[in-house]
């Protein structure tokens, strides 16, 4: 398994689909997965989709600078961290973020066991 192809692929399809139909992420997930989100806590692949579902903007683009990745302990995990900004509508600027997924192996597939998100602020 080249982790770098399986990091890339999963990074380009999170956030196309985080960008335009949002609403879809919720396949990533399963009820044991966790989301941090800018420090709070949300478990399960139905409080996850809430959540990222009920933020304040509709749409937004992300501009990934970095991936990096290394394998898990788990067999056939990988940790994923990400990089870049965001751009919300009618916002000057770009948001600066860093987020990290620890992938799970699931027939023949990944999901995603842990997501943290974090804006950076400088």
């Amino acid at each position: 398994m080249d982790l770098d192809s399986v990091a890339k692929a999963f990074v380009d399809h999170y956030y196309t689909t985080f960008d335009n139909h949002r609403v879809n992420l919720v396949g990533l997930y399963q009820d044991g997965s966790m989301l941090t989100f800018e420090g709070e806590k949300i478990m399960g692949a139905q409080n996850i989709s809430a959540k990222l579902n009920g933020l304040p903007f509709q749409q937004c683009k992300h501009n990934i600078s970095t991936v990096d990745c290394q394998p898990s302990a788990s067999v056939g995990g990988v940790i994923v961290f990400v990089s870049g900004s965001l751009q919300l509508p009618g916002e000057e600027h770009m948001l600066k973020f860093s987020q990290m997924f620890h992938l799970l192996p699931t027939q023949g597939s990944f999901y995603v066991f842990n997501d943290i998100f974090r804006l950076n602020y400088a």
